[in-house]
């Protein structure tokens, strides 16, 4: 429904007539010698906010004169008026209408001239089966399609309604209340600045045409301010005399009756005679009367009733009566009379607005066409009529291109640098430094880095690049992009640390089962990670598809002095359950990162040469992490604010790729470029092929494996050096016990060495005999299946100094 006006309804509006707001109700007749009396009831307002009666009720004398003489008009009766001062009050009214209705003789139609009297009146007259012409507003504007936004009434001091229309941001404003109050309210509406190019104002046209220059003691307004108020407002009433020259049902023409009626006011000034302008619209009302009990002799009579047989209980009669006012139409002084349905009077509308003080005629509707006439000299202070409310013109929120196209170079110039670091992985994937680094994963970090950078662009573009249609496309770009991107990139990093973690924080027996870990394994491992995301995204766009939604932000007034409000708008990719999906998202990813960094703090210390770039690694995970987890929230708070939240999340996306490619990839090409490792080992990779490397590690794990036999072997021949160097220290024992010649004899007859327990530099080898050695390979038992046993035939004081040295340890 059009919002178009807003009603200021403040006090009521006075009317004399059928025309506008005059009620009609019919009451019933009595009977009189001769002539039957039919008795009219009416109340006139005489004093009050609006005295119509001063000018209203003599015409209407002079119409029921002229009736009752005509012989053509209810010949068999005679119309009599009854009438009572209503004061415009409707508490007076209210006595004086039972009055009316409970005193005799009965009356067969009562007149209200003031609107709240009217009002009064024609609810009560449904419990007397009487008949209402009431013109109600509210209902016709919502009949046309016309939204009534705001009403307001007040009964002395209208300053607290006038600020509430304001309050309300009412621009299209009818006002009812009477002449006095009108000014009242516009020294209000001054006071407010409720009026100029912004506002239009509607009154009732019967206002006498300097009204708001006239000297009020209740206001405090100067005539300069009440004219500067009401400039441009615009009035409505019906056309009250007719502007041609022909004779009616009255037999006279509007000015005939005007002569007349000057006549029976005795002269008085008709702008200080209450009502004057209304008085034809009265005088033309008694003749639709009479006209239209007229018209219900015959079908009554053929009924078997008659007029005088009316009373509040009969109902046939009024419906009769009724049905004859709805067909009315006849030419008077005030134009040509006719009621529609509801039994409102049909006229020309005269339309007038105030221009430079005083009033000028802007145009004439028509109500039995529906016909409006237009001069088109309507005058505005502003550039034309104002809006019926301040206009909104809604404007979305874009990216700054500026910033859009800055972040979208150093993506693109990432991308060239993940293509650059691709390239060298794949070209030296051959060369001994760059196989151990486990290049495969290395490349799906590169490709995974890429695409993440990849998404940078979808992340900018929004309803200024695309059509509202293709929104969601550009939705699923982000998403999927900037997913997998993380899964690859980050899974491939963090498979070879936790690799690491799994091999070298063990104990023994398990690092040795899990240390010859397979290549695929490794691709397995970001194979489960990059499915779980692949996963749970198709799941998430099959019950839950992103789609476009628009944030309206708070109405915003553009700078100048101009009628509208500018309302923001900023385009989203959501779903309907959105904080659900990026709550089990984000939980999984920052579970992760977390994990990522335990491990990676936990391998800090170990080197391997199965995976030489582990160390650099940890530190790509510590800055993707932090970054990470820091951008996700922040992104979330600042999602209304276009700008700072793409900032945001792009720049994380460009720095932890460029960090992570810088440091896995920049520390192999200066070491191959450095110390040219490309090229020997590439050489010799040319030459020997790929099975070479295999040989090479099969034969360092059979080297460890001889290696550890070979400590074996020590450590059990150690123990029997042990043992023998004990039997050594009781044999010398004996020996000093022994009686010195037989020693000296000994020594004369066979040469021997001497070892004394007490002094371990003793056992140091003779002058000639190699020294001890803890090496594997240089070892004397290194090469040999047992120790040396003692000859048993050697007597145990006579030790042949070519058997000692094997003794020595």
């Amino acid at each position: 429904m059009a919002r178009l006006c807003q009603i200021l309804l403040l006090r009521s509006v006075p009317r004399c007539s059928l025309t506008l707001t005059l009620t009609l109700i019919l009451f019933c007749s009595c009977p009189a010698l001769g002539k039957k009396k039919l008795y009219i009831g009416a109340l006139f307002p005489m004093s009050g906010g609006w005295p119509g009666g001063q000018a209203c009720l003599p015409s209407a004398q002079m119409a029921l004169d002229l009736v009752n003489k005509r012989t053509d008009i209810l010949p068999d009766y005679e119309l009599e008026l009854i009438h009572y001062d209503s004061m415009c009050d409707p508490g007076e009214a209210t006595k004086l209408l039972y009055d009316l209705l409970y005193t005799e003789p009965i009356k067969i139609v009562l007149m209200p001239g003031c609107s709240s009297v009217s009002t009064l009146v024609a609810e009560a007259a449904r419990m007397w089966n009487l008949i209402v012409t009431l013109d109600d507003l509210e209902e016709r504007v919502r009949e046309a399609g016309i939204e009534i936004s705001v009403r307001q009434s007040f009964l002395t001091d209208p300053a607290v309604a006038v600020k509430n229309l304001k309050r309300q941001d009412a621009r299209i404003i009818v006002g009812l209340f009477y002449e006095t109050e009108a000014r009242k309210v516009f020294c209000e509406v001054y006071k407010e600045k409720l009026y100029g190019k912004k506002y239009v104002w509607f009154l009732i046209g019967w206002y006498a045409d300097n009204w708001f220059k006239i000297k009020d003691a209740s206001i405090n307004c100067t005539v300069e301010q009440m004219t500067e108020a009401v400039e441009g407002h615009v009035t409505t009433e019906i056309v009250m005399l007719n502007p041609e020259t022909v004779r009616g049902a009255s037999k006279l023409t509007s000015q005939e009756f005007l002569a007349q009626l000057m006549s029976k006011l005795g002269g008085k000034n008709p702008e200080e005679t209450g009502g004057f302008q209304e008085a034809p619209l009265a005088y033309d009302a008694v003749w639709a009367l009479a006209l239209a009990l007229n018209k219900t002799v015959g079908p009554l009579k053929a009924k078997g009733h008659r007029l005088e047989d009316f009373n509040y209980n009969n109902r046939d009669i009024t419906v009769e009566i009724y049905r004859a006012m709805n067909t009315s139409s006849f030419e008077g002084v005030s134009g040509h009379v006719v009621f529609d349905a509801q039994g409102s009077r049909m006229a020309w509308t005269l339309i007038e607005q105030l221009q430079g003080g005083s009033y000028k005629k802007i145009g004439y509707y028509d109500s039995t066409k529906g016909n409006l006439s237009w001069y088109g000299n309507d005058k505005w202070i502003g550039s034309g009529p104002p809006a019926d409310q301040t206009v909104v013109i809604e404007e979305f929120r874009y990216l700054s291109q500026k910033l859009f196209v800055s972040v979208s170079v150093f993506a693109g110039l990432g991308i060239l640098l993940g293509i650059v670091c691709l390239t060298f992985n794949i070209y030296n994937r051959n060369v001994r430094y760059i196989q151990n680094s486990q290049p495969y994963l290395n490349n799906m970090t590169a490709v995974g880095c890429m695409m993440a950078l990849a998404a940078v662009f979808p992340l900018g573009i929004d309803g200024l690049h695309v059509h509202r249609r293709q929104f969601p496309v550009v939705c699923q770009f982000r998403l999927w992009l900037l997913g997998l991107g993380f899964s690859i990139a980050y899974g491939s990093m963090f498979t070879k640390i936790w690799w690491v973690h799994a091999v070298f924080t063990k104990k023994d027996e398990k690092k040795d089962k899990r240390k010859h870990l397979e290549p695929w394994k490794l691709y397995a491992t970001v194979g489960v990670l990059l499915c779980i995301d692949i996963l749970s995204l198709i799941i998430w766009q099959i019950l839950d598809p992103l789609h476009i939604t628009v944030e309206k932000f708070t109405r915003e007034a553009p700078k100048g002095d101009l009628d509208v409000l500018i309302q923001p708008l900023l385009e989203h990719c959501s779903s309907e359950k959105m904080t659900t999906w990026l709550g089990v998202v984000y939980g999984y990813k920052g579970l992760l990162l977390l994990l990522g960094i335990f491990l990676a703090y936990e391998t800090k210390s170990i080197s391997t040469e199965k995976i030489n770039d582990h160390r650099a690694v940890g530190m790509a995970i510590y800055n993707v992490a932090v970054l990470c987890m820091i951008t996700a929230p922040v992104t979330m708070i600042l999602s209304s604010q276009q700008d700072a939240s793409f900032a945001f999340a792009s720049l994380a996306i460009v720095f932890s790729v460029y960090i992570t490619l810088v440091v896995l990839f920049v520390p192999k090409m200066r070491r191959l470029i450095t110390r040219g490792e490309w090229q020997s080992d590439a050489q010799e990779t040319m030459k020997t092929g790929s099975s070479t490397n295999n040989n090479d590690e099969e034969k360092s794990r059979q080297l460890e494996r001889e290696n550890k036999e070979l400590q074996k072997i020590i450590q059990e021949k150690e123990e029997r050096v042990s043992e023998l160097r004990n039997q050594l220290s009781e044999r010398q024992a004996l020996r000093s016990r022994r009686r010195a010649s037989t020693i000296t004899n000994q020594n004369n007859s066979s040469p021997a060495l001497t070892i004394t327990h007490s002094d371990p530099r003793s056992l140091a080898p003779p002058p000639g005999y190699p020294a001890p050695t803890t090496d594997l390979h240089s070892h004397p038992f290194a090469n040999s299946s047992s120790l040396y046993q003692p000859d048993s035939n050697i007597s145990r004081n006579n030790c042949h100094p070519s058997r000692l040295q094997l003794l020595y340890k």
